[in-house]
């Protein structure tokens, strides 16, 4: 089967960096299901991975999680789905990746597609819609426990990324906070607007004099996706006494000592832990997928694809993650086709 993969480490503007190959086409075995992919797309864990993950050996290391596609075949002990099923999925670390013709993956954390949307379209949200759901609802619980005495709003950093543009529909739609996005270029700041932020604030200028401007009060929740090393000190004054704070990138170092004076919690969110350690909830993704896939065909919420870069081959990977890369990506990058 066609695939794309790597054997070393390198600058994406190496072509090695990523290259075109032939694989043995997979078996499933248990709970697997064997997806013809139709489409994939490309997330910063893709790039992140590449720049430093060597593969055992003389392999070939595939990287790719987001996917939409068709089951071709199960494993004996699938139930969830048949061939013929149209699915979407995020993946997971510890297997080969969706850059590839057919791909195995655990039937618990795959979702039926939306009905409403095509390969491309589809492909462009599980991972990011993951991400978003388990961070506001499971680690902020934006819906449960109120912060007494504060403004019922929550700060999105980054909101015009993937996950950004996720958790900008979800919390507009699922709950009643006052949803505040930041952005910086008119492109970007009228995306996050267009998703359903009711604010949009400058995040290259110092957020607490932005949120203070808002004349709203203090927010209950901050929800950072990137840069939080270099917004954490505008976070600490910013958010709200006893308020939760949750993060996804990966900081050289975060002393988060300061949120001690307001008893701030906080929470890191890794959409993948279900499938690395096969929590006893792992089927929760499914089930969210699910959930998603309904949100969708309802009209709710939305896709986040923003740019379509043509077949799934080596050469329009690479123009994929060196977009991402660059920190310029609105949306979703997506692929599609062989």
């Amino acid at each position: 089967m066609r695939a794309v993969g790597y054997k070393i480490p390198l600058p994406i503007t190496d072509p090695n960096s990523l290259l075109d190959i032939d694989l043995p086409r997979p078996t499933p075995h248990g709970r697997d299901l064997l997806v013809e992919i139709k489409a994939v797309s490309v997330n910063p864990v893709d790039t992140k991975v590449r720049r430093s993950s060597t593969p055992d050996g003389d392999a070939w290391k595939v990287l790719g999680w987001d996917a939409a596609g068709i089951v071709v075949e199960t494993g004996p002990e699938a139930t969830l789905f048949k061939p013929g099923d149209e699915v979407f999925y995020a993946g997971a670390l510890t297997r080969q990746g969706s850059n590839a013709e057919f791909h195995l993956v655990d039937e618990r954390i795959v979702g039926p597609r939306p009905k409403t949307l095509g390969w491309a379209e589809s492909a462009a949200l599980p991972l990011t819609a993951i991400t978003a759901w388990e961070t506001l609802f499971d680690r902020l619980d934006v819906t449960g426990r109120a912060v007494p005495g504060t403004a019922p709003a929550i700060l999105i950093i980054g909101g015009a990324g993937g996950v950004g543009s996720m958790a900008i529909q979800l919390a507009r739609k699922l709950t009643d906070l006052t949803v505040i996005a930041t952005a910086s270029r008119p492109e970007t700041i009228a995306w996050a607007t267009d998703l359903g932020a009711h604010h949009v604030v400058n995040h290259s200028r110092p957020l607490a004099g932005e949120i203070a401007a808002l004349k709203i009060g203090a927010p209950a929740f901050v929800f950072s996706t990137n840069n939080t090393d270099r917004h954490f000190s505008e976070i600490v004054e910013l958010i709200a006494p006893q308020g939760r704070f949750a993060l996804i990138d990966d900081p050289a170092a975060l002393d988060i000592v300061p949120l001690k004076r307001k008893s701030v919690s906080t929470h890191w969110e890794l959409m993948f832990t279900r499938s690395l350690f096969d929590t006893a909830d792992i089927a929760e993704q499914g089930r969210l997928l699910r959930e998603v896939s309904r949100l969708v065909d309802e009209g709710t919420i939305r896709t986040t694809l923003a740019e379509n870069f043509g077949p799934i081959n080596a050469a329009n990977l690479r123009r994929a993650h060196a977009l991402i890369e660059s920190g310029q990506a609105r949306g979703k990058i997506v692929l599609e086709g062989f």
